[in-house]
């Protein structure tokens, strides 16, 4: 079967006769396979027919690159792009929207006659903590006429995944699974005394290392007790648990790896898991490499008149430094970036003019952008909370980058590896190598908004929300479980009856001695089956009680104001609503109101030193928003939900000035920061634009505060915020 000239795959011709079967389909085929096709291969489809497709992705990068993708294929009237703070063509055949957006408009009940697929793309953020309750709820929420694509690199459980949506949307949802990449990945270790060397010959020489190095350790520690003894000194403690390192040891630099691999290898994608380590190791190589670097004298000639192109639209935010890395084929991008310097840079990958590109674990979501090799600098990275290894998954998803489908045979994947750091990462490499990626798990967790749009949607029929929740995959998995245990029960039922004692009949008395662990055992699980299928809607439970307890919700359910309110506000929600509830918004200038809403937006680092502090009103606004967000509502439902609030009054000043329209490298002089963090000041505008606009269905019958946020709407959306990146 071809499309569009290319001969498909068989898992692509697989998933598309189900499709024509008028069947929702699961894919889970590696990174670069061309899951895509099958999407397109929809959109194709459904278009010259009139029926409806919506395309929903994680995060708004892809949105924006799947928009101008199928814009080039089918022009500007058929496509259109919501994330949020960018709506283009709303009522397009053809939309491309972040997950939020499509559940907003389920819940607010939405018709969508015309809708026939939607495209979920990395549909295994289902299991996302954040985010994840939001997948759940489009697909329990869909209707059954509309039929799913989920496409996904790393879905492990793909038929249980599938048969939880069979349950759910009362028809058969098909898998397809593809397990061979069309480009072989070939995974090397390396550093600066093995070079670069697959797995076997690497432990070959960590055997010698090791040996080498425990040699010249024990040969220190016995001149070290001969110099002590020497000079009277007594016995030294044992330090104990100390790496093993070989004197003189040093650290394998980035740039040497660049080096070993060469030009053949290019391009290189070299995950760092942080925003300056990126910056720095751009910077070093740059200064580092010839001055011809990586390019071209072609090549320079195309990436100067790119260069030049973006300083003419915008002023000041390129150095001379940057210029120089760009035109060597040297670049970085992370989330914080300026929002235009990272379209620059997405763009000059694309034309294959960046020879070395230092990313974080953002570039490996969803986007195309593939590589010859991918580096990793370390194996582990901090998850919030500490430092962990990369789940299988996480791994995959970036070296999944390395091999370009019709130019490369195979993808070269090198992870710097220290010989003193093997003994840790073993046991990871080796899964790594294995490739079996983690089941995709439920997150599922009601946001207060949901709860009260549920309550709303289902006119307070306490029946019908359970059975919505019940179909959630956390309920499902809760079943599965109690299932299992009521099995694993009947087993210790029958063996103990065997024994003589019958734990079923009320009127056996205690166990004898010698049972009486089993009995234990068997009461024990009997507890815990009949408290799951409980829990989904316990905690739904639980959620409601703690809005009637904050008085947003009266004992019967009715809507107080808070509920009103809540049920519009999807940032920061209870934060949000009582800035409403205490009028606090009221009164304010427009500039101030997106000030404060930018409060909510975004938190600064600690590497980060804000030079300007709120001073004036909004010194006084700070102080009176810093009483809500640490009054009694708010930290009930913060310690509830188990997450913390944001809140940064810092974030006022840059708010205001925003709206009065100074520009973003302005705004950087207010800030002390060791890498660039331009990109989240301007991800901080669009989510305070976003919730301004949630706020005016609040005051949709106040005109006085309805003008003053339709003011900021204009106001603020320009340049940087409203740019398709």
């Amino acid at each position: 079967m071809e499309f569009r000239g290319l001969q498909l795959d068989p898992f692509q011709v697989e998933a598309i006769e189900h499709l024509k079967e008028d069947r929702s389909v699961l894919v889970s085929a590696p990174t670069g396979t061309g899951k895509t096709i099958i999407a397109d291969w929809v959109v194709a489809e459904a278009l010259p027919k009139g029926q409806d497709v919506i395309y929903t992705a994680p995060i708004k990068a892809l949105s924006n690159q799947k928009y101008r993708d199928y814009t080039r294929l089918y022009g500007n009237d058929s496509v259109g792009l919501i994330t949020g703070d960018l709506v283009i063509n709303r009522d397009a055949q053809l939309r491309i929207m972040t997950t939020e957006i499509l559940r907003n408009m389920l819940l607010s009940g939405d018709e969508l006659p015309n809708l026939k697929y939607v495209i979920v793309d990395e549909i295994h953020f289902l299991d996302d903590s954040e985010r994840g309750t939001v997948w759940e709820e489009v697909l329990i929420y869909l209707p059954s006429r509309v039929k799913i694509i989920g496409l996904s690199a790393t879905l492990a459980n793909i038929r249980e995944f599938a048969d939880w949506l069979t349950h759910v949307r009362g028809e058969e949802v098909s898998t397809v699974i593809e397990e061979v990449r069309c480009v072989p990945l070939g995974i090397y270790l390396a550093n600066r005394d093995a070079g670069i060397c697959d797995v076997s010959r690497y432990e070959f020489l960590h055997r010698r290392w090791t040996s080498m190095a425990k040699k010249a350790m024990a040969e220190k520690e016995q001149k070290d007790a001969r110099d002590r003894r020497a000079r009277g000194a007594g016995r030294r403690r044992g330090r104990g648990g100390r790496r093993l390192r070989l004197p003189g040891q040093k650290e394998t630099r980035h740039w040497e790896l660049v080096k070993m691999l060469g030009g053949e290898h290019q391009p290189l994608l070299y995950f760092a898991f942080s925003r300056k380590m990126c910056e720095q190791n751009a910077k070093d190589l740059s200064r580092r490499c010839p001055d011809e670097g990586f390019t071209t004298d072609e090549e320079k000639v195309t990436i100067k008149a790119a260069v030049d192109k973006f300083d003419a639209e915008f002023i000041k935010v390129m150095t001379g430094d940057q210029e120089r890395m760009y035109i060597k084929g040297i670049a970085y991008h992370h989330a914080g970036l300026h929002v235009g310097l990272k379209a620059l840079t997405e763009e000059l990958y694309e034309k294959r003019l960046i020879k070395v590109l230092y990313c974080t674990s953002t570039f490996a979501l969803g986007i195309n952008m593939p590589a010859r090799t991918v580096i990793f600098q370390a194996l582990r990275k901090y998850n919030g909370h500490a430092v962990v290894p990369l789940t299988v998954r996480q791994f995959m998803q970036k070296a999944g980058r390395a091999g370009r489908r019709g130019i490369d045979d195979v993808g070269y994947v090198v992870i710097l590896e220290e010989f003193e750091d093997y003994e840790r990462d073993a046991e990871f490499i080796s899964k790594y190598l294995a490739g079996d990626h983690e089941k995709v798990t439920s997150s599922f967790n009601l946001s207060f908004n949901s709860v009260v749009n549920l309550l709303e949607r289902h006119e307070r029929d306490m029946d019908e929300i359970r059975s919505v929740i019940d179909k959630s995959f956390l309920n499902f998995s809760y079943i599965q479980r109690e299932q299992r245990d009521r099995g694993r029960l009947n087993d210790i039922a029958r063996s103990l009856k065997a024994d003589g004692w019958d734990p079923t009949d009320p009127e056996a008395g205690s166990p004898p001695r010698h049972l009486t662990a089993r009995a234990k055992k068997y009461r024990k699980l009997g507890k815990a089956a009949s408290k799951h299928s409980d829990r989904v809607f316990s905690g739904l439970m639980e959620k409601i009680g703690i809005l009637q307890k904050i008085q947003y919700l009266e004992k019967d359910l009715t809507f107080n104001a808070g509920a009103r309110v809540l049920q519009h506000l999807q940032i920061e929600e209870i934060f949000s609503s009582e800035l409403v509830l205490e009028g606090l918004l009221d009164s304010l200038e427009p500039e101030l109101i997106f000030g404060a809403l930018c409060a909510l937006s975004n938190s600064f680092g600690r590497t980060v030193t804000v030079r300007q502090r709120p001073r004036g009103e909004a010194a006084k606004l700070a102080r009176a928003m810093r009483q809500i967000r640490f009054g009694d509502t708010v930290r009930t439902c913060e310690a509830a939900l188990g997450q913390p609030v944001t809140f940064t009054p810092e974030m006022i000043p840059f708010g205001v000035s925003w709206y009065e329209g100074r520009q973003l490298n302005d705004l950087m002089e207010m800030i002390e920061s060791a890498n660039d963090i331009s990109g989240d000041l301007v991800s901080a505008f669009r989510r305070a634009k976003d919730l301004s606009m949630q706020l005016r269905r609040v005051y949709a019958e106040d005109p006085f505060m309805g003008d003053k946020l339709r003011e900021i709407a204009k106001m603020v959306s320009r340049d940087e915020v409203e740019v398709v990146d």
